[in-house]
């Protein structure tokens, strides 16, 4: 099976799941799955967020997320909480496309190291 295939696949299985488990089964999309890494990452899962917030919790994702490709490096939990990243490397210039393949392979890997998915 190649890589492609292989991403496609997980990348599937990974939004049926969460789909399932958050969204009575409504499919969600990228931003929403980005989302919950965020509240994942802020770990407090049982409240709710201002819309302000809600961006924030998509940067803390992306950031995340981006960290094992080295563009963001972990740095620190402010008072509140919240996980800050200071930027390593500028992200490249990349097609529609080509950004929704790395945040999917992203994603997928956030959610295997988790072991939510296999």
């Amino acid at each position: 099976m190649s890589r492609d295939e292989q991403l496609k696949q997980r990348y599937t299985l990974l939004v049926e799941k969460l789909s399932e488990q958050f969204a009575d089964s409504d499919p969600l999309d990228i931003e929403g799955i980005i989302y919950l890494v965020g509240v994942q990452e802020l770990g407090q899962l049982q409240r709710s967020f201002k819309k302000d917030e809600k961006v924030n919790l998509m940067h803390v994702a992306i950031c995340r997320l981006l960290e094992p490709y080295g563009y963001y490096e972990f740095d620190f939990f402010d008072n509140d909480g919240w996980p800050h990243y200071k930027m390593k490397q500028e992200l490249p210039n990349l097609k529609a496309g080509e950004q929704s393949v790395l945040m999917k392979e992203a994603l997928v890997n956030y959610f295997l190291e988790k072991e939510y998915i296999r």
